[in-house]
């Protein structure tokens, strides 16, 4: 395995607090079911949603000791929080995570909107980092502790 899943977390409608859950069902062509975006509830639907976001918990341990920001909770509004791979590493390429099936799309660079629901500084500490965007091209149900597999 590639990395491990270490949280998800979802939101039923853009700007809503982020809510860790012990699993999530991944919908091919869609996202996370519940999810704002799969909902198309979010913020950003039809101007610049993704499916699914990936964030390493590497960074956000790294921005919590250098600017003191709190990301620990679902604030970097991202859906699934990895430990051991760098996720730039999947540009294009497909990876399995738990029983769905995924496709790297694109990184995901912070922006402004963000910071006006959580904290200042949230945009910057997050610039370079915010992690990636994925499609999901089959179903399937993940979990914390779910093996990352890239093929």
């Amino acid at each position: 395995m590639a990395g491990v899943v270490e949280k998800i977390f979802i939101t039923p409608k853009g700007g809503a607090k982020m809510e860790a859950v012990d699993q999530a069902e991944a919908l091919a062509g869609c996202g996370l079911r519940g999810d704002r975006y799969c909902e198309r509830t979010g913020y950003w639907t039809a101007t610049d949603e993704c499916q699914i976001t990936f964030i390493e918990a590497e960074t956000l341990e790294q921005i919590v000791s250098t600017r003191g920001i709190r990301v620990q909770n679902g604030e970097h509004r991202r859906n699934v929080v990895t430990r051991g791979i760098m996720l730039d590493s999947l540009a294009g390429k497909k990876f399995r995570v738990g029983e769905a099936l995924f496709e790297f799309d694109r990184p995901r660079p912070p922006c402004g909107y963000i910071e006006s629901i959580t904290e200042p500084g949230m945009t910057r500490a997050l610039i370079g980092r915010g992690g990636i965007c994925a499609r999901v091209l089959a179903s399937g149900m993940i979990r914390p502790s779910d093996g990352i597999e890239v093929l």
